[in-house]
């Protein structure tokens, strides 16, 4: 990270959000992550289920088959997908709560 980065050295994804409530503003609103760490880069995270996520991936266009599945804490999965969006890396992340596991029948 350099120190001499202002907020103008953020405004690529600055400009991506500004496009994103322009074109999306109708969608789902997300938690929204921007750092001078990675400054060409913006982060919408979905932590309220899976179906804001989807929503999100099939507007923006990204196909399933370039979405990654993980498996977290046990009972938590996430769903992640990036996209080159205006000029920035637009990044989404889905949390949703992994279903409870199938009772085991205890046999005689």
């Amino acid at each position: 990270m350099s120190q001499e980065l202002t907020l103008d050295g953020l405004a690529v994804p600055l400009r991506v959000l500004r496009l994103l409530a322009a074109d999306f503003g109708h969608l789902p609103a997300p938690d929204v992550d921007l750092s001078p760490v990675f400054p060409d880069r913006l982060e919408l995270r979905f932590h309220d289920g899976l179906a804001d996520f989807e929503t999100w991936r099939a507007a923006l266009g990204i196909t399933p088959d370039d979405v990654t599945y993980r498996e977290q804490s046990g009972d938590t999965c996430v769903l992640k997908a990036s996209v080159d969006y205006a000029g920035a890396v637009l990044e989404l992340t889905g949390f949703g709560d992994l279903p409870a596991p199938a009772p085991v029948k205890a046999t005689a």
